[in-house]
């Protein structure tokens, strides 16, 4: 049954079908992103390793508990730590990312100073506290909150944080064969990073989506116009349930949301430009719509208006 769920301290563990579980965060508490559990017969798959060690370790604990298997595969959708930082977890499984991850994850996510990455951590939640009790707008104090509360498990974990990183590579597809069910990693881009993977069981017709998913989040944008794309493209297999990288477990209903999310943005930008508007301007007199007034982000839709509108007078990285 889809309602049988397991409480940890940092998710909820939701039965998606026989053999697929979506690990569901619980905000502020060290998992930060969700993840997913895979049987494939013989052999165990986890998708995405959260933002702390700790709540990793449940992961594990808890997949091979419920499975009764050893985890053989871990998947990392894309470099970002709050999906990765937990992979010490999983040293011992074969780490699968595309070469794009593999690369960003290395050159961003490396700690070489251990100390530093402490003082630099307990800085920024200095200046989030700080910001917290500044700002008078209520979504963003309840997003800010949560960035501090999960920054500060991540800096409880960071004395014995240690950066593993993906030994098989793929670019765009890889199929993994278990005796009882097939797995695809599809790579069409990225959106929302360089490089987004995300994992569908075309016999369950259940997708975890990693961030080119989200319920409710003015999730950052790499490449607005990938994004949509990869969003359009996602829309032609039979998704019957979608594990988002953050939020509850949903449909693509939440893809189509994004769509409409990003396709107007780019209008608004492309208006703006085209009425030689310039990025200061557009901004202070953007009006929020209000199917989007309650979405979350520590800085709204502001950091998304200005990735847009950079990109499309060409300033993309």
């Amino acid at each position: 049954m889809f309602n049988v769920k397991i409480e940890t301290e940092y998710f909820t563990l939701h039965r998606l079908a026989e053999g697929v579980h979506a690990a569901i965060a619980k905000p502020g508490q060290g998992a930060w992103s969700n993840a997913g559990v895979v049987d494939l017969g013989d052999e165990l798959l986890v998708f995405d390793s959260f933002s702390t060690p700790s709540a990793a370790k449940e992961l594990r604990k808890q997949a091979e508990m419920i499975i009764g298997k050893k985890v053989k595969y871990l998947i990392n959708s894309h470099y970002h730590g709050d999906h990765v930082f937990g992979n010490q977890v999983f040293e011992d499984a074969t780490i699968i990312s595309t070469s794009l991850t593999n690369k960003w994850f290395r050159e961003q996510n490396t700690i070489h100073d251990v100390q530093k990455e402490i003082e630099e951590t307990k800085q920024y939640l200095h200046i989030l506290s700080n910001q917290i009790e500044k700002t008078e707008d209520n979504i963003i104090k309840i997003s800010l909150l949560n960035q501090y509360e999960e920054m500060s498990k991540v800096l409880e974990d960071l004395p014995h944080l240690k950066t593993v990183l993906p030994s098989v590579i793929f670019e765009k597809h890889l199929v993994i064969q278990g005796s009882k069910r097939t797995v695809e990693l599809h790579c069409l881009g990225g959106g929302h990073s360089p490089s987004d993977t995300f994992l569908y069981l075309p016999d369950d017709k259940i997708a975890f989506m990693g961030d080119i998913i989200t319920e409710d989040l003015h999730l950052p944008i790499y490449n607005p116009k990938e994004f949509l794309t990869i969003l359009e493209n996602v829309k032609q297999l039979d998704m019957k349930t979608v594990v988002p990288g953050h939020g509850e477990v949903g449909t693509l209903a939440f893809g189509e949301i994004l769509i409409n999310y990003l396709s107007f943005l780019i209008k608004k930008v492309m208006d703006a430009q085209q009425n030689n508007i310039s990025m200061s301007d557009f901004i202070s007199e953007f009006m929020m719509p209000s199917e989007y007034a309650n979405w979350k982000g520590v800085n709204g839709i502001t950091r998304n208006l200005t990735t847009v509108y950079n990109f499309y007078a060409g300033k993309h990285e």
